[in-house]
């Protein structure tokens, strides 16, 4: 699967741009599942005014797709007919400002905020060391893990519209829910400042530990996975629902659901998008047959299927 190469025209219609242009890029590499067909066109901007700068000039009926880690991303084998933005080390700073406050770029991996926060005696964010993803992912779902929410952080968010304007919002502005923020989908995160509260370094590392050491022993961190696959139910545990519908270990091909945690789904190797959507739906299939629970995705899946 090819797409036409639009990136001479593009480079011709923005002079100064800076960031990298690829054409037909696999996008394999950017996701945890290690699967999905090319990208017309992957953009790696050099910062956030590089990026407003691309956005200005793309023409404004162009897909943009904004991808951070891919930890919770399924792009599909027909890959990605438009523009992928990838948020690399541009955008990944993370600093310590006073009034127990951590800014952070969307591409900066969960992990280093937590670190970063833990190490300036910050408490509140060790949750982030839960999270399998990138800031930017977190402010688009609301992240949470091991009893906090990104909502319970978060000061303001920046970001750069379609139209390539900066933007900013305030926690209330978010419209935060479970796995859920209302900004519009085509605004793409650059920043978001975080408060925490006073701490001890060494109690808030310790904490973060045992938060590594729970995912270790109940989740398979070490596979290629996107994470939790379906959103909780109100008032249900989505992993128990496709446990109890004996669908732990079930497989299509090389893709399985987990039988470490039954609300992971796993490429062994050479699964497809394909196979592991198929297995997600039919997850969501036998779940609702026994129990009348319709499981809603909390994997991303982009992109078209092959013909």
């Amino acid at each position: 699967m090819m797409f036409k190469d639009i990136t001479p025209e593009l480079r011709a219609g923005m002079p100064e741009l800076r960031g990298k242009l690829e054409a037909n890029a696999p996008t394999a590499p950017l996701s945890w599942f290690r699967t999905g067909g090319p990208a017309q066109v992957l953009f790696t901007p050099a910062d956030a005014d590089d990026l407003a700068y691309f956005l200005q000039h793309l023409d404004q009926q162009m897909p943009v797709l904004v991808v951070g880690l891919g930890s919770n991303l399924l792009i599909r084998d027909g890959g990605w007919e438009g523009v992928i933005v990838r948020l690399g080390k541009g955008f990944a700073e993370v600093s310590i400002e006073p009034g127990l406050r951590v800014r952070a770029g969307a591409g900066a991996p969960d992990v280093k905020v937590a670190r970063a926060a833990a190490e300036a005696g910050i408490a509140g964010l060790s949750f982030l060391r839960g999270i399998p993803g990138a800031i930017g992912g977190a402010l688009r779902m609301n992240g949470g893990a091991y009893g906090g929410e990104t909502k319970d952080v978060l000061i303001e968010a920046r970001g750069v519209a379609r139209t390539g304007e900066f933007v900013s919002f305030t926690n209330a502005q978010m419209g935060f829910t479970y796995r859920h923020s209302s900004v519009p989908d085509d605004v793409i995160f650059i920043e978001a400042l975080f408060e925490g509260r006073p701490g001890n370094p060494e109690e808030i590392l310790a904490e973060m530990n045992a938060i590594t050491e729970a995912r270790s022993s109940t989740q398979p961190v070490n596979t290629r996975t996107g994470g939790s696959t379906f959103k909780n139910p109100p008032g249900k545990k989505a992993w128990e629902l496709v446990d109890a519908a004996g669908c732990r270990g079930l497989r299509i091909g090389d893709a399985q659901v987990s039988e470490m945690h039954c609300n992971f789904l796993i490429n062994h190797g050479s699964a497809s998008a394909a196979d592991i959507e198929n297995l997600g739906e039919e997850v969501r299939r036998r779940v609702h047959e026994m129990s009348g629970v319709e499981l809603e995705w909390e994997i991303k899946r982009v992109g078209r299927n092959l013909a």
